[in-house]
């Protein structure tokens, strides 16, 4: 609401108020005469006629009132609005800020292009990332707070019991590394960000930062105990994607399990929202895609977890009917129930499309 629009609607109320006061005198002078009149039927005629000029105009002036409380209340709440995303605004370069003074430098500018040669000999397309500290702000931002991440990857934890030399790829923050740690578990994780790999550091965790493909290839055959990406894939071209799970087919123990998560996009909602988001996202992975790709890198077992449901109150509802229409017999009640029964199996379609699962694991081990 402008300040033109404001001022016309205070002239309105002016001249509103102007008229009601009008009648209101008016009206007090047809009482007067009215008590003091010796015709009553002609007194009466008249107080009804200036009693009813009032109610219009008292109506007109309520409504110019309403209306410029309403604009006022409507500016009030665009004013907050305006602050709450200045807060915004602030919060995030407040979150960079932070994190930069944490990693002792200025924001890192985004890398040149790099050029990775995966396991076929192909060069990968060349990549621009964005600046450490400003992706690390990004990830605290949308993916969630340290606790949360820690509870979301405690159920893969259970799958490394009794292993040693468990390697996380993309550790991050050093989440799952501290799952692992708590119970025991020896891990080591690997991040290409060096502002993740520091954070992971701080917090007294084995953290490198290098590129995982070449570093996962450093590696002796057969010595790790297990290997988890989780959130990563999905960064990757599909030419590394493949050379890493060949990799990681010759540098894990006999038994020992895989562990790769990603965003599910057979979920509309994860691909339109978590997806398209992150723009260092490289391509979505089916999860029929990344369940073959590890069964035919040699990996046995391979199965596929779903994690992170969405929401009930998200979905889309059904109609549930009374017992007394579904087992009616006329035909108006049969085309209701009809009715009902279609909306109900267009939302069960949907919501198997677009309201499943935001995450997904396949989940291998080496034969």
């Amino acid at each position: 609401m402008t300040a033109d629009e404001l001022d016309k609607l205070e002239r309105e109320r002016l001249r509103a108020e102007r008229s009601y006061n009008e009648t209101l005198t008016s009206l007090d002078q047809a009482v007067v005469a009215a008590m003091d009149s010796g015709a009553p039927a002609e007194a009466l005629r008249q107080f009804g006629s200036a009693l009813m000029v009032f109610m219009q105009q008292i109506t007109a002036f309520v409504e110019t009132k309403d209306r410029q409380l309403m604009a006022l209340l409507q500016r009030r709440v665009d004013g907050v609005a305006s602050s709450l995303e200045e807060l915004t605004e602030l919060r995030v370069q407040v979150g960079v800020l932070q994190r930069t003074m944490r990693s002792g430098g200025a924001p890192a500018a985004p890398r040149e292009p790099d050029r990775i040669e995966p396991s076929g000999g192909h060069a990968i397309a060349p990549q621009h990332d964005v600046g450490d500290v400003t992706y690390l702000g990004f990830e605290d931002q949308f993916r969630g707070s340290d606790a949360e991440i820690r509870e979301r990857l405690r159920p893969y934890v259970a799958l490394f019991a009794g292993r040693t030399d468990v390697l996380d790829i993309g550790c991050g923050r050093g989440e799952l590394l501290a799952e692992l740690a708590a119970a025991g578990i020896a891990a080591r994780g690997v991040d290409a960000n060096p502002a993740m790999a520091a954070v992971a550091r701080a917090r007294g965790l084995d953290a490198t930062a290098a590129d995982a493909l070449g570093f996962v290839r450093s590696l002796p055959d057969e010595s790790l105990g297990g290997l988890v990406a989780t959130q990563v894939i999905e960064h990757l071209e599909p030419s590394y994607l493949l050379g890493l799970i060949h990799a990681a087919a010759a540098k894990l123990q006999p038994g020992a399990p895989i562990v790769l998560e990603t965003i599910n996009p057979a979920c509309w909602l994860a691909f339109f929202s978590s997806y398209i988001r992150d723009l260092t996202h490289v391509r979505p992975i089916h999860p029929d895609t990344l369940q073959y790709l590890l069964r035919a890198s040699g990996f046995s077992g391979v199965a596929i977890r779903y994690s992170a449901p969405v929401p009930e109150a998200v979905k889309m509802k059904t109609v549930d009917l009374p017992a007394e229409i579904l087992d009616a017999g006329d035909a108006p009640t049969r085309a209701v129930a009809g009715l009902a029964h279609a909306v109900n199996t267009n939302a069960t379609i949907l919501n198997n499309l677009m309201f499943t699962h935001l995450d997904y694991a396949a989940i291998g081990y080496r034969s």
